[in-house]
C-alpha cells in the first residue's frame, strides 16, 4: 500500500512536471518584424564647469583649485587662462586686486559651442603676497548662460601669488621750488 501510494505521488508529480515544462525562452524579434523598441532617453550634459590656469615660468601653465572657501597659492605670474566645459553667452571676465578694482590686461577668447578659453595677459607679472578675485558674470541683466541655453552660476575665484607682500615704491620727492625776492 505504501508503495502504491508513493507510486502514485511520483506519477502525479512527473506528470506535473511534464505539463508545466521548463520556461520558454523570450522569442527573439528581428529588427524588422514590426515591434517598435522604446528609445532610450537621451543623456542630460553635465553642469558647464570652469578650469583656471596661470602660466608657471618652468612648468607651463598649472591648473588652480576653483573649490568655494579654498584661496589658493599660486607662482608670480603675468598670464591667466580660463576654459569653460561648455560655450557661455552673455558673460563677462574681469580679474581684481585686493581693493575690488580692475586689473588692466589684454584678453583673448577663443569661443566654440564645445568650451571657452579666455586668456588674460597682464602688463606686469601680479605682485607676490597679493591676494587678487576673478570673477565671471553676466555682461548684461542677472544671468548668463551656456550654450545650451541653461544658466550658469556666477564664480568667483580668490586666489594668492606666493611669497613676502611687495611694498609698494616710495613716491618720488617732490621738488621743492627756490622763491624770488
Amino acid at each position: 500500500m505504501h508503495l502504491l501510494r508513493t507510486g502514485l505521488a511520483s506519477a502525479i508529480f512527473c506528470g506535473a512536471l511534464l505539463l508545466t515544462g521548463c520556461p520558454d525562452k523570450t522569442p527573439e524579434t528581428a529588427p524588422d518584424s514590426g515591434t517598435a523598441q522604446a528609445p532610450e532617453a537621451p543623456k542630460t550634459p553635465p553642469p558647464t564647469r570652469f578650469t583656471l590656469s596661470y602660466l608657471a615660468t618652468e612648468a607651463g601653465f598649472t591648473e588652480v583649485s576653483l573649490e568655494p572657501g579654498e584661496k589658493p597659492l599660486i607662482e608670480q605670474t603675468s598670464t591667466l587662462e580660463l576654459r569653460t566645459s561648455q560655450g557661455l553667452r552673455n558673460y563677462r571676465v574681469r580679474l581684481f586686486d585686493e581693493a575690488e578694482r580692475a586689473m588692466v590686461s589684454d584678453d583673448t577668447a577663443e569661443e566654440s559651442d564645445s568650451g571657452l578659453v579666455y586668456v588674460i595677459k597682464l602688463p606686469q607679472p601680479l605682485k607676490t603676497g597679493f591676494q587678487y578675485t576673478l570673477v565671471v558674470d553676466a555682461q548684461t541683466g542677472t544671468s548668463f548662460t551656456d550654450t545650451l541655453g541653461r544658466d550658469v552660476d556666477e564664480l568667483r575665484a580668490t586666489f594668492q601669488v606666493a611669497g613676502e607682500k611687495e611694498k609698494p615704491a616710495p613716491p618720488a620727492p617732490a621738488s621743492k621750488k627756490k622763491k624770488r625776492k
